[in-house]
């Protein structure tokens, strides 16, 4: 799946199961979902998702996403514990810094924190990026102060990396983001511990 030194997602339908979560495509059926998810302040506070998030802009992202579905670019999968609704989101797709690296990303709906799911997903998605896509390395972008999404990235066997943070813009404004990263030596871990909210 490389090409050039970059990769080419997983093509869908994706599903992914275990550690008592499945990951799965996002359909029409789940655009209330994504407005209960991401019309949240925290939400909003870390991530460059539209705020408020309403309808519209369910529909807009959902269809932003198939658009880098179909472009094999990225790849983002709803969280959830059966298959059915969804309890958040993890995203994979190509680093912008370095196109040989595969970034992560994730958030959880409000009223599912707490429960390990962002550390799950990110373990399902990681263990899949490394065996078929064989990145560089993985990394999250991560604000400095979230400290949520910085737990799960430690329980999930991420380091600091030690390099310059990375300049994103977003809702007008310019956030420096401090990258983590996983290389295929490294060992996924459980990532149980908290939930965060740092879709990017």
């Amino acid at each position: 799946m490389q090409t050039k030194g970059s990769f080419v997602v997983p093509p869908a339908p994706l599903r992914l199961e275990g550690v008592g979560i499945t990951l799965r495509e996002w359909t029409d059926d789940d655009l209330d979902a994504l407005v209960e998810m991401y019309d949240d302040p925290e939400i909003a506070r870390w991530t460059p998702v539209a705020s408020p998030f309403d309808a519209r802009a369910a529909r807009a992202y959902l269809d932003k996403a198939r658009t880098g579905r179909a472009e094999g670019r990225t790849a983002q999968l709803a969280i959830t514990t059966d298959g059915g609704h969804p309890r958040g989101e993890v995203l994979l797709f190509r680093s912008a810094s370095d196109e040989r690296d595969a970034e992560l990303a994730y958030g959880v709906g409000a009223g599912h924190r707490g429960q390990g799911l962002a550390g799950r997903a990110v373990r399902l998605v990681a263990e899949l990026a490394l065996r078929e896509l064989r990145p560089r390395r993985l990394v999250l972008c991560i604000e400095q102060g979230n400290t949520a999404s910085e737990a799960v990235a430690r329980a999930c066997g991420f380091a600091l990396a030690d390099e310059a943070p990375v300049p994103r813009q977003a809702k007008g404004r310019e956030v420096l983001l401090r990258t983590w990263s996983l290389r295929p030596e490294d060992t996924v871990r459980s990532g149980r511990p908290g939930d965060a909210a740092r879709p990017a």
